[in-house]
């Protein structure tokens, strides 16, 4: 690579959305090229993996890759491939099989939600049809096992135990808590299972498939589902206030369809007259939405949710999930990588600043 180390770190940062503290001095932008150089691999090893000789899959299963992303995933994989070997070929491989994952789950997530856009375009529901953006999103997520395939029992353990987990938090997510379930406490871990997960599997991957200690794999999937949790819980608060032109997304989308997030769970535990009013008012637009009336009908309630303490209070639970991922990172040595993982848990925290 030609650029220099502080255009190289500002590069990785500015991708991956972030401020330049993730990547603080020599050795850490020496670190940043590091990543950049795999990144490279799995970007160019995606462009044509994703190539499909059936027109008509070759574009569905291109169209949200090439839709952009910030690839959190591999990144991570990359950064703690640094642990070992870094960027031999079983990491870049097993990174592209990760955003693959991730990649597959939006397909079906959009659907699930009646989602309108992803990353900026008409999700791919809108273009194609149900049927055809779920056939997608299961194209991916065999390629995805197809290079998982190439790494042995490990990486398939990997893959099929990290998939079960997408699947029933999207399923409970769709079904909701039952009567013994405490509502937070199941919220939480849907987010573990549907967020948290695959970011778990990125970390502890670039971990085992360096040949890295192993006494470093279990505190890097712990720091991963930690860090999925905070970023789930971050976006609940981000979405509330977020424009359209940036995030590629509706504001409340997840609400407007009747999925809960944290504000409007933690809303109905306040036990003043407004809460409970207001949480009946967005019952009963989410109701009337079901029905058929304009989304826009929450745009006003779901302004005073975004002003109401409940939004600060999911966005310092997010923090707390931040500091207990940091503090999962203990067992690990000090040095570049785990000061860029620990800026990169707390960039999270600071994109709702």
């Amino acid at each position: 690579m030609t650029s220099s180390p502080t255009a190289s770190g500002s590069r990785l940062a500015s991708r991956l959305g972030f401020s330049d503290r993730v990547f603080v001095g020599p050795a850490a932008r020496r670190l940043a090229r590091e990543i950049e150089a795999g990144l490279d691999l799995v970007e160019t090893g995606l462009a044509e993996d994703l190539r499909v000789a059936d027109p008509i899959a070759d574009a569905t299963s291109r169209y949200l890759y090439e839709a952009g992303g910030k690839r959190v995933r591999p990144v991570l994989t990359l950064l703690t491939a640094q642990l070992g070997e870094g960027n031999v070929p079983a990491v870049v491989d097993i990174a592209k099989a990760l955003e693959m994952t991730h990649l597959g789950s939006l397909y079906h997530d959009d659907v699930m939600d009646g989602a309108d856009r992803r990353r900026g375009v008409p999700a791919a529901h809108a273009v194609w049809g149900n049927s055809i953006a779920i056939l997608t999103g299961d194209l991916l997520f065999s390629r995805a096992s197809q290079l998982m395939s190439n790494y042995g029992d490990r990486a398939i353990r990997l893959q099929a135990d990290t998939f079960e987990r997408l699947v029933l938090g999207q399923m409970h997510e769709t079904v909701g808590p039952q009567p013994e379930d405490d509502p937070i406490a199941f919220y939480l871990q849907v987010l573990a299972d549907k967020t948290g997960s695959l970011i778990a599997a990125a970390t502890q991957a670039g971990a085992i498939f360096s040949g890295a200690p192993a006494e470093y794999e279990e505190p890097l999937r712990v720091y991963g589902e930690k860090v999925g949790v905070a970023f789930q819980l971050l976006d609940d608060v981000i979405d509330l206030s977020s424009k359209p032109e940036d995030t590629g997304k509706v504001p409340g989308t997840d609400l407007r369809a009747g999925v809960p997030t944290m504000p409007s769970l933690l809303l109905t535990t306040e036990d003043d007259e407004a809460s409970a009013a207001l949480a009946a008012e967005i019952d009963a637009g989410v109701a009337r939405i079901a029905e058929g009336e304009d989304a826009a009908i929450l745009d006003e309630p779901l302004a005073r949710l975004r002003d109401h303490a409940v939004t600060a209070k999911t966005l310092e639970l997010a923090r707390t999930w931040t500091r207990d991922a940091i503090a999962a990172l203990d067992p690990l040595p000090k040095g570049p990588v785990r000061d860029a993982l620990t800026r990169f848990a707390q960039s999270l925290a600071d994109r709702s600043s």
